[in-house]
């Protein structure tokens, strides 16, 4: 019990920790969070090549992709209040070796159906990102918390760009998926070694039982509505199927809610979804999710488009695509480092209000001019700018209200949200694009492209200001 409170207080207190164990310990989040993005969007490019090696169709196919976002919906709130009450370095330890073992199934494949396994043990690794948030806020002195969180965030986007520039290079050497996820598993088992050797755990421990049915209708109603927007387009989005789902999930929900209010331990405490300070953050996590994810798709079919065929598009290939994103690579690498000093002088809310505008305003280019090389690096310059300091501020105002012992739920929550907003934009990007193509082909048009990339400016545009009103509401 004593050693508890102390160390319940020492978290509250936020210890002078040493900078050299700070440092190792950001050095080894950001170096998980790297893992879990590259795993994240390495298997989008593999998906036709797939196609032809199981001789499958794309819907059966997708859910290697599926899967994945599913378990990691499902896994987040979970592990995020496993880790506030029997210690976040633990939970994520556990992520990096179900996202190791995924990945050696994935390797030594041979069917769809094992795959597909492989692909949903990896997918509960991305839990670690709001983990790592949770133990940032536990273990980092406060002027120091806001950089700490940009660098850890920033792999999303680092990664993301990383993963498709590694399944580009071995794309155009073999056939074979494997080896991507040989390497999936090399760097699991480095990251995982790294968080075993360095990273701290000094956070308070709330201790106390799993509340298990809130935990079973939270994934119930999580996978039915993640699953009806994800298959919309290949059931149609009036089906029975689907309508079904999303039936399903409401009364789930409702259910759900019912439960959280009464039990004495809620797994999600429900003012951390949509109290006063939490539903405006979420808002604008689940609008960022939105603009962010898109980025995956619209991206890489445009900037893969024959221009000579259809009159748009760089003809680039899966490389180009992964290499056309490295200055937004750099870019947010460089501005969450400096989000500590913007947020210093603005504020963390006009801070994630300053990045959401350099989201809107990177589309709002590609939208108005994407004819030429230099119109996608600067789009992806631009990007960087705008996730790097968003996602630095946007992890701070996820966790800065609530009780320490909270801060890993308050993180998964708002990851959460945010993941559902990408599953949203995936589906309403794939409708647009289904919905306007060439005459005699299924081949997006340049217009169908424009109109996606103004729906998701002004996603962050709405962001921006949600940000600001936030910020008027609650001042520092």
């Amino acid at each position: 019990m004593t050693g508890a409170q102390t160390t319940a207080r020492t978290a509250a207190g936020h210890p002078p920790a040493g900078s050299a164990s700070t440092g190792r310990t950001l050095l080894a989040l950001a170096a998980a969070g790297m893992v879990v993005s590259v795993q994240q969007t390495l298997v989008l490019p593999l998906l036709p090549q797939l196609m032809h090696r199981f001789d499958a169709p794309i819907t059966a196919v997708t859910w290697v992709f599926t899967a994945s976002l599913l378990a990691g919906a499902v896994a987040t709130p979970l592990l995020t209040r496993f880790g506030d009450m029997y210690g976040k370095k633990r939970m994520i330890l556990l992520a990096l070796v179900l996202l190791l073992i995924g990945s050696v199934i994935c390797a030594v494949s041979g069917s769809l159906p094992v795959l597909i396994a492989g692909r949903t043990l990896q997918g509960v690794s991305v839990s670690l990102i709001p983990l790592a948030i949770g133990m940032i806020r536990d273990a980092f002195p406060p002027d120091r918390i806001i950089t700490a969180i940009g660098i850890v965030s920033a792999t999303m986007g680092v990664g993301g760009s990383a993963g498709m520039i590694v399944t580009g290079l071995i794309a155009a050497r073999t056939g074979s998926h494997h080896p991507v996820f040989w390497i999936t598993a090399a760097l699991g088992a480095a990251a995982l070694a790294l968080v075993a050797a360095c990273a701290g755990d000094t956070g308070a421990r709330s201790g106390g039982r799993p509340d298990i049915a809130g935990a079973v209708l939270l994934a119930a109603w999580l996978v039915c509505l993640l699953l009806g927007i994800s298959q919309g387009k290949a059931w149609g989005w009036t089906s029975g199927g689907v309508l079904g789902l999303f039936g399903a999930a409401a009364a789930l929900c409702a259910a759900w809610v019912a439960v959280e209010s009464r039990v004495r331990a809620p797994m999600v405490r429900l003012n951390l979804l949509v109290g006063a300070r939490s539903l405006s953050v979420n808002l604008v996590s689940a609008l960022l999710g939105f603009s962010m994810f898109a980025a995956f798709t619209l991206i890489a079919g445009f900037v893969q488009a024959p221009s000579a065929e259809v009159g748009y598009g760089l003809d680039g290939s899966v490389l180009d695509v992964g290499l056309y994103m490295l200055p937004s690579t750099f870019t947010m690498l460089v501005f969450s480092a400096l989000a500590g000093r913007i947020a210093a002088r603005l504020g963390p809310a006009y801070t994630l209000a300053t990045g959401s505008a350099f989201a809107g305003l990177c589309y709002a280019w590609l939208a108005v001019s994407n004819s030429h090389v230099y119109d996608m690096l600067a789009f992806s310059a631009i990007q960087g700018v705008g996730f790097g300091i968003a996602y630095a501020a946007l992890g701070t105002l996820a966790v800065q209200h609530v009780p320490m012992d909270q801060s890993g739920i308050a993180s998964g929550v708002n990851s959460l949200v945010r993941t559902t907003g990408g599953s949203v934009a995936g589906a309403v990007t794939a409708s647009i694009l289904a919905g306007r193509v060439l005459a005699g082909t299924g081949t997006p048009t340049l217009a169908a492209y424009e109109l996606c990339f103004w729906i998701v400016a002004a996603s962050a545009a709405m962001a921006a200001l949600i940000a600001v009103v936030h910020a008027r509401r609650h001042p520092r």
